[in-house]
């Protein structure tokens, strides 16, 4: 696979042969946070459209189709107009932190965007505790959600940020749990050596029947993470008008709706990464020509491919299961997913410790 620091390292030696060290390292950081804030943009945009056509190709429909060929710009159109918002403030909320929460969970998904490596080499923020630091930073865009609820100062949205702040934190041991189960299994929490260890052959194949169980804990988890359905108690219309985000107009409101659909690819991303082998081609053992094709594939594109399909399993589940109870959702996260996890857990330690895998 083709590394991509080679082009990283000639931008660098290029910025420092005629700058002082300081600006060379300005200018990369402005570039960085360019590069991070397109892309956030452009996966946000296309998911929106994404689950649209998805949707409505389970519901025998076209989806939208007026703006643009095949309605491919409706995206824009729809960014356009809450860019032209009004941003309202009412009467009785905490202004400040009415105001700051928004930006408390756009900051949490830009900082984990930034963690996932694209492709060898083609990564922002590399820490040999990557994955321990993308927990950590996932569980502060709880606080943007209760902060949003409480300051709007109603009871719909206080209610939608308690049952999403209960949500999160409840499913997020589980979803912890499986991630740690293969970081159990390959030794390291650094993401880079993660990937590299599944050049042979994806942990999912490797890591035997407790690798299997930890994906599929992790999709359920990560599906209630992402507030995502049938697990979207949180914005419960019939219940909550739109949750926590009811008061919010305008571009603040539209912080919330990017940061959704940009957790979903993150959630997918990190499911690539940890269990599909990231931007690794696949691999068939033996058949020399098949994987020699596989390599030419670069790298950003396996990575993409890969969460693309872990998204596309995702969006399935909220279009197929109907709508869960509050009680029903956490009953399920204590009692059934989280003791799995943990048996889970120990039963993968089992196999490392003996051997019993691939």
């Amino acid at each position: 696979m083709f590394d991509f620091s080679i082009v990283t390292n000639w931008v660098n030696d290029l910025l420092m042969g005629f700058l002082p060290s300081w600006a060379a390292v300005l200018v990369e950081c402005v570039i960085i946070g360019v590069c991070v804030l397109l892309a956030y943009t452009v996966l946000a945009l296309f998911y929106i459209l994404y689950e649209r056509k998805l949707c409505a190709w389970f519901q025998c429909r076209l989806g939208p189709m007026r703006v643009g060929p095949w309605g491919l710009l409706q995206v824009f159109a729809d960014m356009f107009k809450i860019l032209i918002k009004e941003l309202i403030s009412l009467k009785g909320t905490d202004r400040f932190l009415f105001k700051l929460a928004p930006y408390i969970i756009i900051t949490s998904s830009v900082v984990m965007l930034a963690c996932l490596p694209w492709g060898n080499g083609l990564q922002i923020i590399d820490y040999n505790i990557g994955i321990f630091f993308i927990l950590a930073v996932s569980s502060v865009g709880v606080l943007g959600i209760l902060l949003a609820g409480w300051a709007s100062n109603n009871k719909y949205t206080l209610i939608g940020a308690m049952r999403s702040g209960a949500q999160m934190i409840s499913y997020e041991i589980s979803l912890g749990l499986a991630l740690i189960s293969i970081v159990v299994f390959a030794g390291t929490m650094n993401i880079t050596d993660l990937v590299a260890e599944q050049q042979s052959a994806w942990f999912l194949f490797r890591g035997h029947i407790p690798a299997i169980i930890a994906f599929l804990i992790y999709i359920v988890a990560a599906t209630a993470e992402t507030n995502r359905g049938p697990f979207d108690l949180p914005e419960a219309e019939h219940e909550l008008v739109a949750g926590y985000h009811t008061e919010y107009s305008g571009i603040h409101f539209g912080f919330f709706y990017l940061a959704e659909y940009l957790n979903l690819f993150i959630v997918s991303g990190i499911a690539s990464l940890m269990f599909l082998g990231g931007w690794m081609p696949f691999h068939v053992p033996g058949w020399d020509g098949f994987n020699e094709i596989m390599n030419y594939i670069p790298g950003p594109v396996w990575f993409l491919a890969k969460a693309f399909f872990i998204s596309f399993v995702i969006i399935w589940f909220k279009w197929t299961f109907p709508r869960v109870r509050i009680d029903q959702m956490l009953a399920f996260e204590w009692k059934y997913l989280m003791p799995l996890s943990l048996l889970n857990l120990v039963l993968m330690a089992v196999c490392v410790a003996l051997g019993w895998h691939f």
